[in-house]
């Protein structure tokens, strides 16, 4: 009996996935287990096995398609079976044939005829015919810009928002871009138009063109599009402040020592501790430890820390619930375990939400960073960046001076969630608790 294979909805938050490979055509042979396709969310990336040994008597979708959650993907059975019945009640249609309807509702009437075609690349489903149009007639890739529209659908708007910020173009010139895709970044005709050597790139007279155009990953083009519009819906601000490391270099030295004595089987690294810091901190600063709404500010009795971790496949900022309630060595076994499901793509994708955290820490201090501005995961209030340890004088008493390790922190917040002295106060506090910092495990 044929078997239907839906796009399983990884979360609670995950109302499409891009499918990023068909490993298995229709026709193909297949036995229970085999990998049928490959699919990723914004963060997160999957592989669907097939439940029935048979034929691919049928797939919906092709690769690079973003497909909602519990669509029809494929139909698994023996050759020449009737499937029809099995589809009917719930074949998967495009955006544009329901523009109005959720992402994740989109669905034809019954049927009872035989099964739709492969929907068409679903980023053009993503763009309003209106805007389609503007963008081919000014030589505009439309599925590069974000959407304003409905589950941010490129519209007209979005369109001639791209154009202001672009120069005019001669009809040579945009007869180029359309063909070859570039852009103009100068327009050096008359009133700053740009003709077509605008559109030309730079060629090294040697070597001929010496770069690469490279697209962007699902997850690139994601990410971005979060950074930019934290830093265009917010009021980001950042402080830095320094502090002194002697107590938690001394307690690393401990650590290690205990490792190789057998007494401590848990690796705390310094990032550990800062995180135990940042906790401690966050519970005497609760409006820190908050999402802002537009009109109101959520306040959390509980800390859900998020930890920025960097991937092959892009940043990832895992959540890790109820952090409050673990020890240093809870703490350092979860984050340790989010951090490599991460790596290995294997993170339950609702810990990846930004509303899943309450606050995080990002520390760039393993590469030598002295000083940086962190991104905040918006609705989250604050995002602290973590820098490198660096020797500075101190005015240890009696006019004595000494160079003193200190750790550099960077604390980014949304200035409608907090004041400036608030945010002050609560980057001392996480300094004075690295300061002195107590660990039950000696």
């Amino acid at each position: 009996m044929a078997v239907v294979v839906i796009l399983p909805k990884q979360g609670q938050s995950v109302e499409s996935c891009i499918i990023t490979e068909i490993k298995k055509k229709k026709g193909d042979t297949v036995k229970k287990g085999d990998i049928l396709f490959s699919y990723e969310t914004d963060k997160a990336s999957f592989e669907e096995e097939s439940p029935a040994d048979g034929v691919v008597l049928e797939c919906f979708y092709n690769d690079g398609d973003e497909v909602p959650v519990l669509l029809n993907m494929m139909v698994i059975g023996q050759p020449g079976e009737d499937y029809v019945a099995l589809v009917g009640d719930a074949v998967p249609v495009t955006v544009e044939e329901a523009p109005s309807a959720p992402v994740a509702e989109v669905f034809a009437a019954p049927v009872a005829a035989a099964p739709v075609a492969p929907a068409a690349k679903s980023s053009a489903s993503f763009v309003s015919p209106r805007a389609k149009n503007l963008a081919a007639t000014e030589a505009i890739d439309a599925a590069l810009l974000a959407g304003s529209g409905p589950n941010g659908r490129v519209i007209e708007k979005d369109v001639q928002a791209a154009l202001e910020n672009r120069p005019k173009l001669t009809p040579l010139a945009k007869k180029m871009a359309a063909e070859q895709g570039v852009q103009p970044t100068t327009g050096s005709g008359l009133a700053g138009m740009a003709k077509s050597t605008d559109l030309q790139a730079p060629v090294n007279t040697v070597y001929g063109v010496d770069y690469e155009d490279k697209k962007l990953s699902n997850m690139r083009k994601l990410i971005a599009k979060a950074m930019h519009s934290s830093l265009q819906n917010s009021a980001q601000l950042t402080h830095h402040l320094g502090a002194d490391a002697r107590r938690m270099l001394e307690l690393r030295k401990k650590i290690k020592a205990a490792m190789d004595a057998g007494t401590l089987t848990t690796n705390i690294t310094l990032n550990d501790m800062v995180c135990f810091a940042v906790i401690k901190a966050l519970k005497k600063f609760p409006n820190v430890n908050s999402h802002f709404l537009g009109e109101s500010l959520r306040l959390f009795n509980k800390v859900h820390l998020g930890l920025a971790v960097d991937t092959d496949r892009g940043l990832m900022v895992p959540a890790v619930r109820n952090a409050d309630d673990l020890s240093i060595l809870g703490l350092a076994n979860q984050l340790k375990e989010v951090a490599g499901a991460c790596r290995k793509g294997a993170i339950a994708p609702e810990l990846l939400s930004a509303e899943a955290a309450t606050f995080t820490v990002s520390n760039l201090g393993a590469y030598g960073v002295e000083m940086f501005t962190p991104v905040i995961n918006l609705p989250q209030s604050a995002i602290l960046g973590v820098n490198t340890i660096v020797p500075r004088p101190k005015d240890l008493g009696d006019g004595v001076y000494a160079f003193v390790p200190y750790i550099g922190l960077s604390l980014t917040y949304d200035h409608r969630s907090l004041d400036g002295g608030e945010a002050t106060r609560f980057l001392k506090q996480i300094a004075v608790e690295i300061e002195t910092l107590e660990l039950d495990i000696f």
